[in-house]
């Protein structure tokens, strides 16, 4: 096995990620559904109305943060799986079957958005948080970003068959084609040997919900890598408001507006397969990915044609991924395990609920000035996302001179850990493990091998 796929040793991830693939083709054809639903047949063109059904959906994860990540640590995360992944393929059906009978309004997309918001918000942290579950510690940073080329392997196929669908046979069949694919996910949670599964920690489920939230205080370079994503999550990633607008500037249909959805993929694709080769995620990556798309986004705000656009969505895709993977893979291999599922609620709440603030503006914008405009906003988030975490490696002390070389520059991730007294944390977390950060003051940050 090589070390890109090193993971798929494991038989229990490879029942996992074949039934999420599939899964996941289908949620990426509904999404692309549900933002043309919304944009063509229940308003005319509004992207600002398309803001708002992304807001709904992305609320909850922000809202529910604390709830969900004690959910999530507390029970057992393979039944709530079945429960969320059922819940999902009811209110899937449900959409499509309300469009082909002819009765979806806008207000009730808006509701069933929220429900898919709040179901989502429970499921994201559990699904993020079992994929450590599976595999064992040393490998969970492949596993991460295998899970991610899974995804956007997805995206590949399932936005651009999305827009074939809805074209040949209309909306309302794409959503009852993505219920049936909860199908494979809910059989690959069947099959796993649950005898198999990493064993979880002695009552972290019963520990206080703020003791996430106090970890992660204490963390500053997850303080600063839950600032970028924020950045990138609530301004950069409004890709079906960026694509959709300017797949109607350029005179496309859905099958156009999906193929981009798809071309993006790509790039997307190839991020997280170079991720899956490192040995460790860097935060540096992280820093270095909100760069590249800084650049990128620029660059297709400035497109002429539909096909130079479909060209960036490459780069910008690749961008994306890399930066979110290695954020993801670094925030599970550093974090305790007595409090990943909370850690990784909040990771998944910033990153998604950041979409119910950045959406509604850059749809605006998009409706106002045009999807270009919109487009360099979210270059401008990148900006600053990238400026918070170059900030912090000179600070922190990351940043060196090279020994040797005059003109170069060396990042230093290495500092050694902290422990954070076990009277610090609430009596049940103290009675497991240690947990372990870095000390504050310059210097202060090592990626927990």
């Amino acid at each position: 096995m090589t070390a890109m796929f090193r993971s798929f040793g494991v038989f229990n991830y490879r029942v996992w990620f074949i039934g999420a693939l599939i899964s996941n083709i289908g949620q990426w054809m509904q999404a692309t559904a549900l933002s043309w639903v919304v944009l063509t047949q229940l308003t005319d063109n509004d992207a600002a109305a398309m803001g708002v059904t992304m807001a709904l959906q992305f609320a909850p994860p922000l809202l529910l943060v604390s709830l969900t990540g004690w959910v999530a640590d507390r029970f057992d995360r393979r039944h709530l799986l079945f429960v969320t992944q059922g819940s999902l393929m009811v209110l899937g059906l449900a959409i499509g079957a309300l469009i082909l009978l002819g009765v979806m309004t806008l207000p009730l997309m808006y509701a069933f958005a929220l429900a898919l918001g709040v179901v989502a918000a429970f499921d994201n942290p559990a699904r993020q948080a079992f994929v450590s579950d599976v595999v064992s510690r040393e490998i969970a940073s492949n596993a991460v970003a295998l899970n991610s080329a899974s995804f956007n392997g997805a995206r590949m196929l399932g936005p651009a068959v999305a827009g074939v669908v809805i074209v040949v046979v209309g909306t309302g069949w794409v959503f009852l084609i993505n219920a049936a694919t909860f199908l494979a996910m809910i059989t690959a949670l069947s099959l796993i040997r649950t005898h198999e599964l990493a064993p979880r920690a002695h009552n972290a489920g019963a520990a206080r919900l703020a003791d996430g939230f106090r970890y992660v205080e204490r963390r500053p370079d997850l303080v600063v890598t839950f600032a970028m994503v924020f950045l990138m999550g609530a301004f950069g990633m409004n890709f079906p408001i960026f694509a959709s607008t300017m797949a109607l500037e350029f005179g496309q249909e859905a099958d156009g507006y999906g193929l981009l959805s798809s071309i993006v993929a790509i790039g997307s694709l190839a991020g997280a397969l170079l991720a899956a080769r490192r040995d460790r995620a860097r935060i540096r990556v992280v820093i270095a990915g909100s760069a590249l798309f800084a650049v990128v986004a620029l660059v297709s705000a400035f497109t002429p044609t539909y096909w130079t656009y479909a060209l960036t969505l490459v780069f910008t895709g690749f961008a994306v991924v890399t930066m979110l993977t290695t954020a993801n893979g670094y925030v599970q291999t550093t974090t305790d395990p007595a409090l990943r599922g909370r850690v990784l609620a909040l990771y998944v709440a910033i990153l998604m609920g950041g979409t119910p603030i950045g959406a509604p503006i850059v749809g605006w914008v998009a409706a106002e000035f045009g999807p270009r405009v919109a487009i360099l906003v979210g270059a401008a988030a990148a900006v600053v996302a990238f400026g918070i975490g170059a900030t912090w490696l000179i600070v922190s002390g990351r940043l060196h001179r090279h020994a040797e070389r005059r003109f170069r520059l060396t990042i230093d991730e290495t500092r050694p850990l902290a422990v954070i007294p076990p009277e610090e944390f609430s009596d049940e977390v103290a009675g497991t493990t240690p947990v372990r950060v870095p000390p504050r003051g310059p210097g202060s940050i090592r990626h927990a091998r």
